[in-house]
């Protein structure tokens, strides 16, 4: 019997054209044992709702510097909400004030990590936070 694996979807969503600490994430999720699926640049919400549908993920992680967080990190969440996908862990980070991560994380991203955050925390939190989650589901970890 093997062990589950999170899937995590990394998701550059809007016209960001910056996706070095995206992939960086990318890439420490996978060395701590996470499949991860990541977008490439310029997604739409809807586009990073199919891709997450499709590919079954556990977590929905977005990266954006370019200041339009409070348009699009909701309109994930409402691509997300519309596809039965409302029990994603949804995490985010990059260039957000804290003032707007207080308002995001109120309407349902569970974490949001800003500049300089140690990326295992980040893989830690997520792995934390999934098998909390899975263990009330009552689903294998």
């Amino acid at each position: 019997m093997s062990e589950r694996r999170i899937r995590v979807l990394v998701a550059k969503p809007g016209l960001d054209g910056h996706d070095r600490g995206a992939k960086t994430v990318a890439s420490v999720l996978r060395d701590h044992g996470m499949e991860v699926v990541y977008t490439g640049l310029h997604k739409t919400p809807a586009m990073i709702a199919e891709i997450a549908l499709q590919e079954d993920v556990d977590v929905v992680g977005l990266s954006i510097l370019s200041g339009a967080h409070m348009e699009l990190f909701p309109r994930v969440r409402e691509e997300l909400v519309s596809r039965g996908m409302e029990r994603v862990l949804m995490v985010g980070g990059g260039i957000i004030p804290k003032d707007d991560m207080a308002a995001l994380e109120g309407q349902g991203f569970a974490k949001l990590f800003g500049p300089g955050t140690n990326t295992d925390s980040i893989a830690e939190y997520i792995k934390e936070e999934v098998a909390r989650r899975w263990a009330e589901e009552g689903s294998e970890a």
